[in-house]
């Protein structure tokens, strides 16, 4: 647990520094950049639809993770739009909310009993 806390603590930060620089540099065009590249079929508009679909799977881990109760729910597309930079947070949170056990972080505290 102690190297997942490492990975995700680490990864955060370079991807906080890498995104304000790309921010400095190229301003907020995030989304028609992205769509765009879908939109005229090319490689990186393919590696945007595989991100993508990795990103609706975050948001439905999460809401099914919180049983798809009002948090869960709420936090969903906080996961989908947030990406790596939520996920690297909601898991170094949620890693000591259940004590380090790797089972109820992947599966919630209930299902973990059960």
């Amino acid at each position: 647990m102690t190297l997942l806390r490492i990975y995700v603590a680490i990864f955060l930060i370079v991807l906080v520094t890498y995104t304000g620089i790309v921010i400095a540099n190229h301003g907020m065009g995030l989304v028609q950049i992205f769509f765009g590249d879908m939109a005229a079929l090319t490689w990186p508009g393919q590696f945007n639809l595989d991100f993508m679909g990795f990103l609706l799977l975050s948001g439905l881990w999460v809401s099914w993770r919180h049983h798809y109760s009002p948090i869960g729910l709420l936090l969903t597309p906080l996961a989908v739009f947030g990406g790596m930079g939520f996920l690297c947070v909601y898991l170094l949170v949620e890693s000591f909310r259940v004590n380090g056990d790797l089972k109820a972080l992947l599966l919630g505290k209930a299902r973990a009993a059960a």
